[in-house]
């Protein structure tokens, strides 16, 4: 009882360090869903491992009709756990949540697999997911990392990332976030027009390179001049490969990449929001 009062106490400091509507501790008994949902998963959680999974799944099932949250008592939760409005929320039964978690409304932490055993979600410490987000199967949100509104994510996220779109792009963060929860769930990279405006700049050297190659218009007939475009055509392609495998992900006029890093991740340069 003295452990459920003092996570209880952690509970409500935790509304008020990210909710600023927040006004009063008797406001927060009252009126915050989440924190009702919260308290009542403790209590089926506790009846589910002590032999009484019927009575937690039934508890579990009150605070559905009650809150609009559906926690599962098999899923484990640790402390400081935020859930800010909460209408729809669903945590499966094997998902795991770390320490100074916030989801959203809507957010679903579901399982893709008929099989027993893991197939719900991990998510470590500092994790934010934005509303409506899907978060499926038996992967791991690595600590520190923002999950964006909407998003799809089907795939493992390592720490300090940031996930976009359907199905979610992993974008890592090459700089050090704010210390504290990231609840910049709105901010997002744009991965695509990111990606669509590098290749137009790309193209337009493109052509500026080749309309440069034609040096010599006065070359007597028209083989000598294709060899002559041939020619220098496959060295700025020679010379561009060596520079990039100087570069590493960057183009030798110093602009980024906007291809995907290893592993299907992105690498975002200025993703300390």
């Amino acid at each position: 009882m003295i452990k459920f009062f003092a996570l209880a106490k952690d509970d409500i400091r935790s509304v008020f360090e990210r909710d600023p509507a927040a006004r009063s501790t008797l406001e927060i008994l009252m009126s915050y869903p989440g924190l009702h949902a919260i308290w009542g998963y403790r209590v089926a959680h506790w009846l589910w491992n002590h032999k009484a999974k019927l009575l937690g799944r039934w508890l579990s099932h009150f605070m559905r009709f009650m809150t609009g949250i559906e926690i599962h008592p098999g899923a484990k939760i640790s402390r400081r756990f935020f859930i800010d409005h909460g209408m729809g929320v669903v945590i499966g039964e094997t998902a795991e949540i770390g320490e100074n978690v916030t989801l959203y409304h809507g957010v679903t932490l579901g399982g893709t697999a008929l099989e027993k055993g893991k197939r719900h979600p991990t998510l470590e410490d500092n994790v934010v997911v934005g509303a409506g987000a899907k978060i499926l199967g038996a992967i791991t949100i690595g600590a520190g990392s923002r999950i964006g509104a909407n998003a799809v994510v089907v795939k493992p996220v390592p720490p300090n990332s940031v996930v976009v779109g359907v199905p979610g792009q992993v974008v890592v963060r090459s700089k050090p976030r704010a210390e504290g929860v990231d609840l910049n769930h709105g901010v997002l990279p744009d991965t695509i027009n990111i990606t669509l405006a590098a290749l137009l700049e790309r193209t337009q050297q493109l052509e500026q390179k080749l309309e440069s190659l034609d040096e010599h218009p006065v070359l007597v007939g028209s083989s000598d001049r294709l060899e002559r475009i041939e020619f220098n055509l496959k060295t700025l392609l020679v010379n561009h490969t060596k520079d990039n495998g100087n570069n590493g992900h960057h183009h030798h006029d110093g602009h980024p990449d906007p291809q995907q890093v290893s592993e299907g991740m992105w690498k975002g340069e200025d993703f300390m929001i």
